[in-house]
């Protein structure tokens, strides 16, 4: 089934141009934000690797950028069943696979995990932060990342990919350790699993984007407000990058800020708090309690001098 790209996405394409996708009805097919606001330059990338038939992808990014909401509205948009797993240090391939379970018999059956699922269905498969994950337990996916068939120990099954499957991986690094050190537990990985990968390096949208989601998911606070909220998310950015601070403002912490702020707006104001209050007690609780006090006392000098004390929003 072919969609189309400017009215699925809502980015300007000729109305020509389509994609394929799958029939709706799948119980996998992630649910679709209607906020959702796609970045041209990022969904390029995405149809390029999907349109190249690449089996394997691997998107690094800062956090909160949106390497996988962008997966799992793609995916939605395009009613493509998806499976995804987080990983950790801990995380063992056994996992991934499945494993043997007791059933209502008292017996043993062995239950197919996610990534045999996604294989068996065609679907994707996605595993966040791949960069915690142990390297020796990542080199055991080089089969799977190259589409390769997989044989399960426990049971002799070979199991064959679909030709519709795919392995996709997020990452905040790009897999070569974290040289900035503002990143914990991550670790390099093994260069032969990273060189299946096709690689998308994912940055935050820029102001006029970030604008724009704010005015979706929080269209009472004010144009001014909005605007001044970006620039300070950037302004904390640049303080994370050279190591200044052990926070940053994400996108996602962006947009629960703006959320928090149009929630307690209205109370605020008849409570008799000024817009500079509002906006510091909804900041501390999107992101501000995860500072240490001296950092937050930093954030708040920002958020000073931004704002002052303004009316409510």
């Amino acid at each position: 089934m072919n969609y189309e790209i400017r009215s699925t996405f809502n980015i300007d394409a000729p109305k020509s141009v389509t994609i394929k996708g799958r029939t709706p009805g799948h119980p996998a097919v992630p649910q679709q934000d209607l906020q959702y606001i796609f970045r041209q330059s990022t969904l390029s990338d995405l149809f390029t690797w999907y349109l190249l038939g690449e089996r394997s992808l691997y998107l690094t990014g800062p956090t909160g950028c949106g390497k996988s909401s962008v997966i799992i509205e793609v995916a939605a948009r395009l009613n493509i069943p998806l499976w995804n797993v987080v990983a950790h240090s801990r995380l063992e391939t056994p996992e991934l696979i499945g494993g043997y379970r007791l059933n209502a018999g008292g017996g043993m059956d062995f239950v197919h995990g996610p990534l045999i699922i996604a294989m068996k269905e065609g679907g994707w498969f996605l595993i966040d932060e791949i960069d915690l994950l142990d390297p020796s337990t990542a080199a055991g996916l080089n089969g799977i990342a190259e589409g390769r068939p997989i044989t399960i120990p426990e049971t002799g099954e070979v199991v064959t990919a679909h030709p519709d499957f795919r392995f996709i991986a997020t990452a905040n690094s790009n897999g070569a350790g974290d040289a900035t050190g503002l990143y914990q537990g991550i670790l390099r990985q093994n260069l032969a699993f990273l060189d299946r990968f096709y690689m998308i390096e994912v940055g935050y949208p820029d102001q006029d984007i970030e604008k724009k989601i704010l005015t979706e998911v929080a269209p009472s606070v004010g144009s001014d407000i909005r605007d001044r909220m970006v620039a300070i998310a950037n302004e904390i950015r640049a303080l994370f990058v050279k190591g200044e601070t052990e926070v940053t403002l994400s996108t996602r912490t962006l947009t629960r800020w703006a959320r928090i702020t149009a929630f307690q707006g209205r109370a605020a104001a008849s409570q008799g708090m000024s817009n500079g209050e509002t906006l510091t007690k909804a900041f501390d609780r999107a992101l501000g309690f995860r500072a240490e006090p001296d950092t937050r006392t930093a954030l708040h000098a920002v958020l000073q001098r931004h704002f002052g004390d303004r009316r409510s929003p």
